[in-house]
């Protein structure tokens, strides 16, 4: 799989309702630091939480 901002194979996928996106070290960290700025991290941790239990 080939990341969904650069032409680097991807490190990491992600798939929430059955769409798969592809995210290379770098571009996954850049989003990381963009959600941490955000509500949406915490939101995501509980969504892993429930998952979880």
């Amino acid at each position: 799989m080939q990341c969904h901002y650069c032409e680097t194979g991807a490190d990491v996928a992600i798939e929430k309702d059955h769409v798969k996106v592809g995210l290379c070290q770098e571009h996954l960290r850049d989003r990381m630091e963009e959600l941490s700025d955000s509500d949406l991290l915490e939101d995501v941790a509980s969504e892993l939480d429930d998952a979880l239990e």
